[in-house]
């Protein structure tokens, strides 16, 4: 027993993104998402981002696990640095997200269900004056991934359009964001996950906070990121791991390597 924290000696002993890489290797799954959400919160600006990659998508589960783990550790609820943080429509949509009323991973495709839920999404968007953003907010945080592909499949089916599309034209900022990651994350979680990676090296400069989280968020699952690996081969004609070594360099590029599983 060294009675010592690991954390504390990883901070003294590194620096940059390889320091932030290490210590949320060494908090694990759990804390490593809260810490990301209390920073992407703290200070200035509101890292929407990083609030979409923790909290859409995740089971009733996981998300009952983080609101609890966020609570323990920064002694204030979840659900108040969120309302605090957004603006008002987007912060509904969140508070949605937070009640953790997402269908089970279990819970059948029921066709019918998904006619309604197709006609309800084309009369809150297409097929009115205005958009009701609620309701697609609703739909789109209740479901579960299963469902959610059906509804995407039934609605091009039926209106000739994609569903991604509608989105794009009737919201924008943060809410439209946060709407595609929850369709595309049902519709192909691999694949989306490999275009997060893309996306966080892409354009001018790396954005190195999205790289560090979503690697090191990706590596917990081994199954999932040889997944990811592969739909990022498949989609970009180059491996991850090339990828990655050229825009990072020393201890951190050496982390994050490690972390896909491959070496220098």
């Amino acid at each position: 027993n060294f009675r010592r924290d690991l954390e504390t000696d990883i901070k003294k002993e590194t620096s940059s993104w390889f320091q932030k890489g290490m210590v949320s290797v060494a908090r694990g799954p759990l804390r490593s998402d809260v810490y990301n959400l209390f920073e992407a919160m703290d200070g200035l600006g509101t890292k929407e981002s990083v609030l979409n990659d923790v909290l859409l998508g995740r089971s009733n589960a996981d998300m009952q696990a983080i609101k609890s783990a966020y609570q323990q550790t920064f002694k204030r609820r979840l659900e108040d640095d969120v309302k605090g943080d957004l603006s008002m429509k987007t912060e509904r949509h969140f508070l949605i997200v937070l009640g953790a009323n997402r269908a089970e991973d279990s819970a059948p495709v029921i066709p019918q269900q998904v006619d309604q839920d197709v006609m309800d999404l084309y009369r809150a968007t297409e097929g009115k004056i205005g958009t009701d953003e609620m309701l697609v907010c609703s739909i789109l945080s209740t479901r579960n991934d299963n469902q959610i592909r059906a509804i995407n499949q039934a609605y091009e089916q039926k209106f000739r359009r994609k569903l991604e599309d509608v989105i794009k034209k009737e919201f924008s900022g943060h809410m439209e964001d946060a709407l595609l990651f929850q369709l595309r994350h049902a519709v192909d979680k691999y694949m989306h996950a490999a275009k997060l990676l893309e996306d966080s090296m892409a354009g001018l400069g790396t954005k190195d906070h999205l790289l560090v989280a979503r690697v090191v968020r990706f590596h917990w699952d081994k199954n999932f990121l040889a997944n990811v690996k592969g739909a990022y081969q498949a989609k970009y004609n180059r491996s991850l791991a090339s990828r990655i070594k050229g825009e990072t360099s020393g201890d951190y590029q050496r982390l994050m390597l490690a972390c896909i599983g491959e070496q220098i």
